[in-house]
């Protein structure tokens, strides 16, 4: 029996004007100013919702879940077709090589920390300071020699650093880590050209599409990349699952990532006393303990949902969202964009502003308690980025409330970032921009305070006004 073809209901796609199904759709959240709003989720970078197709598919699946790999019964069987046909799902996906391999992890940064542990010894690795720190730091942390190049001002740019760092470097192996899109101006970024640039020194790339797959299709074979890592919750599939897919030999040569059941095909005492084991050389290797089938399962039905519903509609749809956000944030000269490529560049839908006059966090404190609106407010995990953006070297984000400048005449090392995609509807970024010109222009109608480092509502001092 076929798994799939038992669990996968059949998926009605909406009309190609009309976001995808998502859990939340009707969420209702209260407002400080009294009543309560639909929740418009516009932080889809960080975590973005589950699609309901995604949902239906685990649901259908739960009452059969059994143990994966080595059971006899017929749940564990059913459960282990059900996680192999995952993965050869989540490889048709991801265009893998006929040789590459699949390993389910926990999210992007397992990802890329699996395979800072793979690299082998003496291995280079050259980094953007633009990078998520999910992809900046795992390298040096597990020992390599990392050279962190500057933040680039043009895709051709970046192809000239990567180039002339890797021309200087000395023989030996070298890995590249760049992303696909940027979390924080999203900003797509020439893969295909870093990649060969890469090859042609010698050098493997690993990709970090945790912010490109959920917006556009990823091809390792068509991309060239050696590796991609993905995140299943921002995928729109929730279970705390992720991926790295790409060339078998340094992971077959790595030690296990984790040591354990599942990785080791036989173990035994030697005859002084200590243990042996036999690792496997596939996928299994780094995949040690009870796999999580239903996160892995929910990735795979995540992949064919998108698949389904044709990357060229959701992408189209996207940019009209995209042109319309844009184009609003533009018509308020108090907003800045922040860019690395300028405003003609490719993008998907993540956009990062500061407002003149205004702390960030209170801004995005605002949204969600007078407008129902979630955005994220920081530095998002790209702090050395945000600091080229901002141009700043200080680390404190500001009192809240206290308006730009308020002391020492310093800006807050913080922005806001508002970011969308497939089940996003236009209502909520038409609500997002009207929320953005009324706190321009009149300001917060609540009083707020600084807790535990986050802006919140001050319920003991009440309406601003």
């Amino acid at each position: 029996m076929s798994a799939t073809t038992t669990f996968a209901p059949i998926c009605t796609l909406s009309r190609a004007d009309e976001p995808l199904p998502v859990l939340g759709r009707e969420v209702h959240v209260p407002l400080v100013t009294g009543g309560e709003t639909p929740y418009a989720a516009l932080d889809y970078a960080a975590s973005a919702p589950a699609l309901q197709r995604v949902w239906d598919d685990v649901a259908a699946y739960a009452p059969y879940y059994g143990s994966v790999h080595r059971g006899a019964g017929y749940l564990s069987q059913l459960s282990t077709d059900l996680f192999e046909q995952s993965r050869q799902t989540v490889a048709e996906f991801l265009g893998c090589r006929a040789d590459d391999q699949v390993v389910f992890t926990r999210s992007t940064t397992d990802s890329l920390n699996l395979l800072a542990a793979a690299l082998p010894p003496g291995t280079r690795v050259f980094v953007f300071e633009t990078e998520h720190h999910a992809a900046l730091l795992p390298w040096q942390a597990r020992g390599s020699d990392v050279t962190y190049l500057d933040a680039p001002r043009s895709p051709e740019q970046a192809v000239a650093t990567l180039e002339s760092a890797l021309h200087a470097a000395p023989a030996g192996p070298k890995l590249v880590c760049v992303t696909g899109a940027s979390n924080v101006t999203g900003e797509v970024w020439p893969v295909r050209e870093l990649a060969r640039a890469a090859h042609r020194h010698g050098a493997r790339l690993v990709l970090d599409a945790a912010q490109l797959a959920p917006h556009r299709p990823v091809s390792l074979s068509e991309l060239e990349a050696d590796w991609v890592a993905f995140s299943g919750h921002k995928l729109y599939a929730p279970f705390g699952a992720g991926v790295l897919a790409g060339r078998a030999d340094w992971l077959r040569a790595a030690e296990p990532y984790l040591a354990g059941g599942g990785a080791s095909r036989r173990v035994s005492r030697t005859t002084d006393g200590t243990v042996e084991a036999e690792w496997h050389t596939t996928a299994a290797r780094h995949e040690a303990g009870s796999p999580n089938v239903i996160g892995a399962y929910a990735v795979a039905s995540a992949c064919r949902a998108l698949t389904e519903a044709g990357f060229d509609r959701l992408v189209a749809r996207e940019e009209e969202l995209l042109a319309r956000l844009r184009k609003g944030l533009a018509e308020l000269p108090e907003v800045r964009v922040l860019s690395l490529f300028g405003e003609d560049a490719d993008q998907v839908g993540v956009v990062s502003f500061v407002v003149e006059g205004w702390n960030s966090s209170h801004f995005a404190a605002a949204l969600s308690a007078e407008y129902g609106i979630g955005v994220r407010d920081g530095l998002f995990c790209a702090h050395p980025l945000l600091r080229a953006l901002l141009g700043q070297q200080g680390d404190a984000p500001g009192e809240c409330g206290a308006p730009e400048g308020a002391s020492g005449g310093t800006r807050a090392l913080n922005a806001i970032r508002v970011s969308f995609g497939a089940g996003t509807p236009d209502e909520h970024v038409d609500r997002f921009l009207g929320a953005v010109r009324q706190l321009v222009r009149d300001g917060a109608s609540w009083t707020y305070r600084t807790e535990n480092g986050r802006c919140v509502p001050d319920p003991r001092r009440g309406a601003a006004n």
